[in-house]
């Protein structure tokens, strides 16, 4: 056997071994009816008092639905107010993931090629560029947020070519811009010759047991689901595309790319899927490039679904888990990544041996800070008294220090560039906490 086929051998399952983390079988619940088994918290060392601290932050952080997977089986289910297991909510960007998950199914049945210009499916004139700025434009550009279109325009989710301008050649700029994704849609019908709603059904639904819809409102068209379907969708990224031995997904480099930085303006980002453990990250309305990784208390191989008003799916194929809130706005954010990195601390601390955000939650829960982006002034407030609050760059230096002794305090922030911070605020006996603050020029 040549060294060459060992080497491709070598890079085959270290790619699958990588997605799934671990060499084994995961459980997958019947496609059809309510059965799932479950895992008790402790069998994984989780303190029942810790579970219940991190549901009262759920619960007071306005979630519906929340669901963790441990080799596909559910350790972790809560409902919270009216919601119930059978009760449908809307995923939001974070069902951005299933229009480029059927896109790579596209591409595999030779209906389209992601290098394919999008007017090859939309006509031309669908955009307002000139005919050699749109034939730029590719299936690529829509999946990686880079098809260089004007997301500053007054409304970014209109997708009609007079809102669609030119604002940089396409592949050269990153920004989050909702319509040219909208858009995706489109393509697939054009190209399947089936509705989107027919096609999720057919290739993805049916197969895995998953229930919902798009459903179209203003612009966008949005997925509707229960709780336990997004997680099944979770599930299915988890073990690369594969379904209980039916694999959905066969074309494994579309998936890898997926699911790996798919360009190199946002390292974060790849098909549609916000990608942990990178050196640097941009968001959603910024043109910053940031330090670091977006969700620093998660696992560094997490993939994430990241959707507004907090709906979101985490993958983390080193630990073989999968989880999913559904809920109400938490921040004022586009994408509350702020908001996912605090459940990250709750369920770090799990561990009955941790010494972590549990141990002091009545101290630190209720410290807040509003509104957040914020460009003038922010407004910090605990339950119990505090002594003084520094404000860090992102690189590590106190860009500004305020003193509190009070259980409330305005910050004014006007004179701090754009970008991400961390506020460290000390409590009077010797606590302190540490919160995320974007700041913003409007």
């Amino acid at each position: 056997m040549s060294q060459k086929y060992h080497l491709i051998l070598l890079l085959v399952c270290s790619f699958f071994l990588g997605m799934t983390g671990k060499a084994q079988s995961y459980y997958f619940p019947p496609i059809n009816g309510q059965e799932w088994e479950t895992l008790a918290p402790e069998s994984l060392n989780w303190c029942p008092e810790k579970v219940d601290s991190l549901y009262r932050f759920l619960e007071d952080n306005h979630t519906k639905a929340f669901i963790l997977l441990q080799d596909g089986k559910i350790v972790l289910e809560q409902y919270f107010g009216t919601h119930t297991q059978n009760s449908y909510w809307y995923w939001a960007s974070a069902g951005k993931t299933i229009t480029a998950f059927m896109v790579g199914i596209a591409q595999q049945e030779g209906f389209l090629s992601i290098e394919d210009p999008t007017s090859d499916y939309l006509g031309a004139g669908w955009t307002n560029c000139t005919p050699e700025q749109e034939q730029q434009i590719t299936i690529l550009h829509q999946l990686t947020m880079t098809s260089g279109l004007d997301d500053e325009v007054p409304d970014n989710y209109c997708t009609f070519d007079s809102c669609l301008i030119y604002k940089a050649d396409a592949g050269t700029r990153w920004a989050y811009h909702n319509a040219p994704y909208t858009l995706l849609d489109s393509v697939l019908q054009s190209a399947t010759g089936a509705t989107l709603n027919n096609y999720v059904t057919q290739k993805l639904k049916t197969p895995i047991g998953m229930n919902g819809l798009f459903y179209k409102t203003g612009y966008n068209n949005v997925f509707f689901s229960d709780a336990r379907s997004m997680a099944r969708f979770g599930l299915l990224i988890l073990n690369g595309g594969e379904w209980d031995g039916q694999r959905l997904m066969t074309d494994t480099a579309y998936f890898s790319r997926m699911t790996h930085p798919s360009q190199s303006l946002n390292q974060a980002y790849g098909y549609l899927w916000w990608l942990n453990g990178s050196s640097t990250f941009m968001v959603p309305g910024f043109q910053y490039v940031l330090p670091g990784s977006f969700s620093p208390h998660a696992p560094q191989d997490m993939i994430a679904a990241l959707g507004k008003n907090g709906q979101f799916i985490n993958v983390i194929p080193s630990r073989g888990q999968v989880w999913i809130r559904m809920g109400e706005n938490p921040d004022s954010t586009e994408v509350p990544f702020l908001f996912n990195d605090r459940i990250w601390e709750y369920l770090n601390a799990l561990d009955c041996t941790s010494l972590g955000v549990n141990n002091y939650t009545s101290a630190t829960d209720n410290v807040h800070i509003f509104p957040n982006p914020a460009a003038e002034t922010v407004t910090i407030t605990a339950n119990r008294e505090m002594e003084r609050v520094e404000i860090y760059s992102m690189d590590g230096k106190k860009v500004q220090f305020q003193e509190l002794r009070a259980d409330s305090g305005v910050l004014t922030i006007n004179e701090l560039p754009e970008g991400f911070y961390l506020l460290r605020i000390y409590m009077i006996g010797g606590l302190s906490v540490t919160r995320k603050m974007i700041k913003t020029s409007y």
